[in-house]
């Protein structure tokens, strides 16, 4: 056999074994016994890769949203013929579908097994109030709802503890972030969905205050990402197919359709999805995106109504999100109205820059003082027992009977009513969070007496800020539209209370959706999506002025205090995510204040002693090509290209050296690099031999390179800068003096904050 043979055999088995999980895996030439020493110098140094090590790295780096064009690319590109860009084109819209159709349908799983179980839980809670209440003993019920809500709790926050972290919360600002163009690590791994999936039914069926709205945007990212890449690198499976969308370009677009289908299937609302990821995610769109998302959110939306309409027994399609909150009767108002609004969306801004600001202490208390995996699960069963402690409290000791039939309830609880009566304090808590906000549109006038709904409010306000950042799946949605359901409701009363005029216009209903509006717009502060979710929700187009209205009044407001809870998130996690605009302080700024001096350049033909001590001894992931001037050093040459770490360490994995260049010249394309991709290994993975004789090899930079990166001059405003890095997802721009030699780099990070 060939040496040449021996290589690319060799690097093949190499390959295979990674795919199957080998945790030792060799790249490397064999050496015939005869004349070894003259074939290590031909061949190169062996690798072997071993278990990654990532200690004092930063958890957070940028993505690769700039297509790099080198060579390989540009090789690849000249066999493409016409049919295949259709049928790429044709693959786009086919993975578009198929993200819409298993999004609904893990938001299908998740909502039937949430019912189905929770039927079950407060059937059972009811039968032992009613069995207890008249022999007295209300402690039996409390020890079994104790029960039952640590018991699902403990399960979820275990997963999430032990197993992936990253799926806490609803995973929202992470897939923000990672539209951004922010690497967080396992944000769109298998393993993260399927404990985000049953996390999520754990802490619904658990009463703890969140709901399964917003995790359902990071499924739908989730699913995206492994869709579009026909492979899982979580359980080593390539299918082989979608090779060519192998990039963080193409995957990114991917992500925005899943993140949009993950609207789509919670709210029933396509339009609202594509908005969300306009306005919350996304920092770049094209046409074609728009459509292909779009198309996505609608066949999310579309699979969801089929299957739970059919699950619900309906004759019509007419369950269109997992947020149902049935049909609404037409909200008519009046515009001397319009000021009432205002002034709710003003409350429901200061109540949630409150809220804002309380839990993000609690959270920043919890990363100092509750840092043990076992603290966090304990911690999780205990907002559990407050809860039901809390919601058994509130039934026990508050009278607020009403007549059967009005309140439309699954499990009725008599508690210490007459006969045909149920308690309105109890059937609050008897039921899912969903059920609750939809009782408080739809309950006629005077079912809740305000008592009921200021201790509700009271209780639920608090326990929703300490809930949201336990190590647990649960979304912010469904909390915050029932604390504001419940004081928009019960705003309408006092008014009632205190102007009994006014009750011809103060619909109940109506003042708890413009409440709900009011408090979730003052803690996200999202305006446009949010107004057409609630609108595609509620089906009442004539409504949309009042939700605008409020919406703005509450984020103007939210806003003089603090940032969106999203926003407010991502700054206290230290993530290097730009905002909408470069910060004032840099506004007057040039490119030589905030760039990166001296830089770390290689030549075209660079020795693999300095690639090695450079990729050991520095953290950058770019280094800018240069041509050596004529002292042959590397002071200041003249830019010519860039390389990426991820791919100096795939040329050392696979010995790519000009000695050994009649090996592999031929044999070497971009899927090499793409079969890496998104785990490349990293220089700590690679054990290099020591051999004498590597400084005698030589890497040409040529082939791999990006031969036309971004550059500007020193004198570029920083303003400038920012724009280039907002709309065309740089990762690095060099700084380069008018005869193109480099001075200094710039990357996301240099225009934050030093914290």
């Amino acid at each position: 056999m060939s040496l040449k043979q021996q290589l690319v055999r060799d690097s093949d088995d190499a390959d295979s074994d990674n795919e199957n999980g080998s945790s030792r895996l060799e790249y490397s030439v064999r050496i015939p016994a005869d004349d070894e020493e003259q074939d290590r110098q031909e061949n190169g140094p062996t690798f072997t890769v071993r278990q990654r090590k990532k200690k004092g790295q930063s958890p957070y780096e940028s993505l690769d949203y700039d297509v790099c064009e080198n060579v390989l690319w540009q090789q690849e590109h000249r066999k493409i013929v016409p049919r295949f860009t259709v049928r790429k084109d044709f693959s786009r819209w086919i993975i578009s579908m198929q993200i819409g159709i298993w999004t609904a349908l893990v938001a299908c799983a998740i909502n039937i097994v949430i019912d189905e179980v929770s039927r079950l839980k407060y059937g059972f809670l009811k039968r032992a109030v009613d069995e207890n209440v008249l022999g007295g003993d209300l402690a039996i019920p409390y020890l079994w709802w104790v029960l039952l809500n640590v018991v699902p709790v403990l399960i979820g926050a275990t997963l999430v503890a032990y197993v992936e972290p990253v799926a806490a919360g609803s995973g929202i600002p992470q897939v923000k972030c990672y539209l951004n163009g922010v690497k967080v690590p396992r944000i769109v791994r298998i393993k993260t969905l399927a404990v985000k999936a049953v996390g999520v039914v754990t802490s619904v069926i658990g009463g703890l205050a969140g709901g399964k709205e917003g995790p359902m945007i990071h499924s739908g990212a989730v699913i995206a990402a492994g869709i579009s890449q026909g492979k899982s690198t979580t359980l080593q499976k390539d299918m082989k197919v979608f090779q060519y969308f192998r990039d963080d370009h193409e995957k990114r677009d991917f992500v925005v359709g899943g993140a949009a289908a993950g609207v789509a299937a919670a709210f029933g609302a396509p339009i609202g999805g594509i908005l969300f990821s306009l306005e919350e995610a996304a920092s770049f769109w094209n046409q074609s995106l728009i459509w292909r998302t779009f198309f996505a959110s609608i066949i999310s939306s579309f699979t969801l109504n089929v299957v739970l309409s059919a699950y619900h027994g309906l004759s019509s399609f007419r369950y269109r999100g997992l947020f149902n909150l049935g049909e609404f009767k037409p909200l008519p108002f009046e515009y001397y109205e319009l000021p009432i609004f205002m002034l709710m969306g003003v409350l429901g801004g200061v109540s949630g820059a409150i809220w804002n600001s309380v839990n993000t202490r609690i959270n920043l208390f919890r990363a100092r003082f509750v840092k043990y995996r076992w603290a966090k699960v304990m911690e999780a069963a205990f907002v559990a027992i407050i809860g039901a402690t809390a919601a058994c409290a509130m039934a026990y000791s508050l009278n607020d009977c009403r007549p059967l039939g009005n309140d439309p309830t699954e499990t009725p609880v008599q508690l210490f009513c007459e006969d045909n009566e149920y308690n309105a304090a109890a059937a609050l808590w008897f039921q899912t969070p969903e059920a609750t906000v939809k009782a408080l549109f739809h309950d006629p006038p005077g079912s809740h007496t305000i008592l009921t709904l200021a201790v509700f409010v009271l209780i639920y306000y608090p326990l929703s800020c300490i809930t949201y950042g336990l190590s647990v799946s649960l979304g912010i949605f469904i909390p915050t539209l029932l604390v504001g359901a419940a004081w928009g409701r019960l705003f309408a009363s006092f008014v009632v209370l205190a102007f009994p005029a006014s009750s011809v216009f103060m619909n109940p209903g109506k003042y708890a959706l413009i409440g709900a509006a009011a408090q979730l717009g003052g803690i996200v502060r999202m305006t446009l999506s949010l107004s057409v979710i609630l609108l595609e929700t509620t089906g009442n187009i004539a409504f949309v002025l009042p939700i605008i209205i409020t919406l703005m009044s509450a984020k103007w407001s939210g806003d003089y205090f603090n940032e969106g809870i999203y926003d407010t998130q991502i700054r206290t996690s230290k993530v290097p995510m730009l905002p909408w605009h470069v910060e004032s302080r840099l506004e007057n700024e040039l490119a030589e204040n905030i760039m990166n001096a001296p830089v770390v350049c290689v030549r075209k033909l660079e020795k693999v002693n300095y690639i090695i001590d450079i990729l050991k001894n520095t953290t950058h992931n770019g280094f800018p090509v240069i041509e050596s001037d004529e002292n042959d050093t590397r002071e200041d040459g003249k830019l010519i290209g860039l390389i990426l770490r991820s791919q100096l360490v795939v040329i050392l994995k696979r010995s790519m050296y000009v000695e050994t260049e009649r090996h592999w010249r031929d044999l070497v394309t971009i899927e090499q690099f793409r079969k890496e991709y998104p785990r490349y290994p990293t220089i700590d993975d690679l054990r290099i031999s020591e051999d004498k004789t590597l400084k005698n090899y030589t890497v040409d930079m040529s082939t791999f390179m990006n031969p036309s990166p971004y550059s500007v001059n020193p004198d570029t405003s920083v303003p400038r800068l920012f724009q280039l890095f907002r709309a065309v997802g740089l990762r690095h721009l060099v700084v380069v003096t008018q005869e193109n030699r480099v001075r200094g780099i710039i990357t996301r990070k240099d225009f934050l904050k030093d914290d």
